[in-house]
């Protein structure tokens, strides 16, 4: 069974930065991929940034520049850097997974996602 687990989230004030980690148990495929995503109330996720199986990564073009995905490739451990943070990034941040074969452009569809986690809070204020 696939777990993910996301852990990280807080309160923090415009301009600061928090490191949103998301752990993973039972992904025995030999190939993935991974993704974060934001979801405000009353809104559909939205797709922030993806790695593929070619560990290449993809970001929305809002946060470039501002947030950082990276991997753990030998614990699938998925995290997320974010600096100079808005309010407007306040929303509950969710770690999805799907196995190959996946893509950036998969991945940014949240219809076309099969796993996820249970989504961590951060709130920014001004």
């Amino acid at each position: 069974q696939v777990q993910l687990v996301e852990s990280g989230g807080d309160t923090v004030q415009a301009g600061g930065s928090l490191k949103l980690t998301c752990t993973t148990r039972g992904m025995h495929w030999g190939d993935f991929c991974m993704a974060w995503f934001r979801q405000v109330p009353g809104k559909e996720r939205t797709y922030l940034a993806s790695i593929d199986d070619r560990r290449d990564i993809n970001y929305r073009d809002s946060i470039k520049g501002r947030f950082t995905l990276s991997k753990d490739i030998r614990t699938s451990t998925l995290f997320l850097q974010m600096n100079n943070l808005t309010p407007e990034d306040t929303g509950k941040y969710y770690c999805a997974v799907d196995p190959y074969p996946c893509s950036h452009g998969t991945m940014a569809q949240e219809s076309l996602v099969d796993f996820w986690g249970q989504g961590t809070q951060v709130t920014v204020s001004s």
